[in-house]
């Protein structure tokens, strides 16, 4: 199998790492969907794929690689030897959000002597990770002209102080309450007439031809707080890797990566899509409820007529890939059974009756084929009766395009904190099932 150029697969225990090392170095240059979409398009471009405007004419001839990209989300493909009517797609989808503390429109504030920002919560946060933790802030500026511009403040910029147990004293017996509107804002300085505004230090990271924007020359911006601790691998013996946003970044790398490690020329159309707003229920122009995909494999059908998606579709097969919940060794008994999946021991296949996942029993056979061929055995997700099921893209674009779909992802703990927890161990391991999908 052909060899990523940011993906040094070595067959030795000690080589599994590389993998995780290079998703490591994937979500710290993704601090936020915008970021996590150049970070992809640069990969791509590094290894030959062209870009693709949704606002042109596409030539596509077989063997063309190539990538289109809508705000937050981007997609790419390669053209197959025979016809998608003829062969079919093989596709992987993911999402480029995580759960965060998103920067409201008036966001400067004061209160008690301090500087602090207004945030809004961005889907469904788990609250109390985001307290006393060293947070910077990353996003981008749209300038007067409609030009978007990355920006990034490296280093610890802010933080949500806790309250001291002294001023709460039922805090360990009561558990922790946060109102999410009072107890969130985060503090960035000391309050004072010569305290720059968030605009301001935003503008003054800027550099190359932007160096010299000010204030005045954005119009709107987009900024959330992330973590800037980087992600490391941890355990006894490296078998962790905390980070943040692994839920779902951990997803869009292990895509991109088995796309560039899959064969050059194949008789399937080829291609991953990342979506944006996953988080809050992907309803926007590049979330899974949006046209982006379904247009995309229009035009890669472009020539077979008036029947050849709903052809090519029938034929094909989406891996919608989202992190699984891995069982939680102080609360295993929130786990059914017989469905725990454990961090370390491979790919998740996800199952819920009431299709809060997509998989059915053929989407499910085509997986566990791919993973056997890699001599792995998948585990499987299935939530306790008497629990509610989180769900995925996977149903959505099931129901929008009629497409074979099978729900999984590696295993993980701390879902939707701050700082999450996966086996460093499972990142190759769906690389390559993913990689032997596509081939």
């Amino acid at each position: 199998m052909p060899t990523p150029p940011h993906l040094a697969i070595d067959p030795t225990p000690a080589g599994d790492l590389s993998a995780a090392r290079d998703l490591l170095a994937f979500i710290q240059a993704a601090p936020t969907p915008r970021h996590a979409v150049a970070e992809v398009v640069r990969r791509l471009a590094e290894a030959g794929f062209g870009s693709f405007d949704e606002g042109d004419s596409w030539e596509l001839a077989p063997g063309t690689r190539g990538y289109v990209r809508r705000g937050g989300g981007v997609a790419a493909f390669v053209v197959g030897a025979e016809a998608p009517q003829q062969a079919g797609f093989a596709l992987v989808g993911a999402h480029t959000d995580s759960p965060n503390l998103r920067v409201k429109p008036v966001s400067d504030g004061e209160s008690a002597g301090y500087a602090t920002l207004a945030v809004e919560i961005y889907g469904g946060v788990l609250l109390s990770t985001w307290l006393d933790r060293d947070l910077s802030l990353a996003g981008y500026l749209v300038l007067g002209d409609g030009t978007e511009v990355l920006v990034r403040l490296d280093g610890p910029v802010c933080r949500v102080p806790n309250l001291a147990i002294h001023l709460n004293r039922d805090v360990n017996r009561e558990g922790l309450v946060l109102n999410s509107q009072n107890h969130l804002s985060p503090v960035i300085a000391l309050a004072g007439e010569s305290v720059p505004s968030l605009l301001e230090r935003a503008c003054s990271a800027l550099t190359g031809n932007f160096a010299g924007v000010r204030p005045s020359d954005v119009s709107s911006f987009e900024l959330s707080l992330f973590d800037s601790q980087p992600g490391v691998l941890g355990g006894a013996d490296s078998e962790f890797v905390f980070s943040a946003r692994l839920d779902n970044l951990a997803s869009c790398h292990a895509a991109l990566s088995a796309l560039l490690a899959s064969p050059r020329e194949t008789a399937k159309t080829r291609a991953f899509v990342l979506y944006d707003h996953e988080e809050v229920g992907s309803q926007s122009a590049t979330g899974a409820r949006s046209d982006f995909l379904g247009t995309l494999l229009g035009r890669l059908c472009r020539g077979g007529g008036d029947d050849a998606l709903p052809r090519a579709l029938s034929r094909s097969l989406l891996v919608s890939a989202d992190m699984a919940h891995g069982v939680h060794p102080n609360y295993p008994d929130k786990h059914d059974k017989l469905h725990r999946p454990v961090l370390g021991r491979g790919p998740v296949i996800k199952v819920n009756a009431n299709q809060s996942y997509a998989t059915d029993a053929q989407g499910a056979a085509a997986f566990t084929r791919a993973c056997q061929a890699e001599q792995l055995s998948p585990q499987y997700f299935v939530s306790r009766n008497d629990m509610p099921c989180g769900s995925t893209i996977g149903p959505i674009s099931a129901a929008r395009l009629g497409l074979t779909t099978v729900d999984v992802g590696n295993p993980m703990l701390s879902m939707h904190s701050c700082r999450e927890m996966a086996g460093s161990a499972d990142v190759l391991p769906m690389i390559r099932v993913l990689s032997r999908l596509f081939a």
